[in-house]
């Protein structure tokens, strides 16, 4: 048993990895939108800074605990961050763009439009 469970992590080990970190950043960013909008920030700077601190947590996960970066030379890192954040702005338009629709145009509920 032992032995199946090792073989198992060894070939999918990153790919759980991945979707731990990936569920972590989940979490992250909905437990800081309704923290922000509960105490009274505006809804759309709640999940800028949401948005903003869970990809910085994905960004570290991901590099040092998913996929094991050795190369932590600032301008490495500059980089890498400036494409992940980059590649991740799509998600902050769809999500601000969901967030408008349902708060301001339909008038629901914070948790029902994140």
């Amino acid at each position: 048993m032992d032995k199946r469970v090792t073989t198992i992590y060894d070939r999918y080990g990153e790919a759980l990895r991945y979707l731990v970190v990936g569920g972590l950043t989940t979490v992250i960013n909905i437990v800081l939108f309704f923290s922000l909008t509960h105490l009274g920030t505006a809804w759309f700077w709640a999940n800028i800074v949401a948005w903003v601190l869970s990809v910085l947590f994905a960004f570290i996960a991901n590099k040092k605990l998913v996929f094991g970066a050795a190369d932590m030379t600032p301008r490495t890192v500059v980089k890498e961050a400036v494409s992940f954040f980059t590649l991740r702005g799509a998600s902050l338009l769809a999500d601000t763009a969901i967030l408008f629709v349902g708060l301001t145009l339909l008038h629901g509920s914070p948790i029902m439009s994140k």
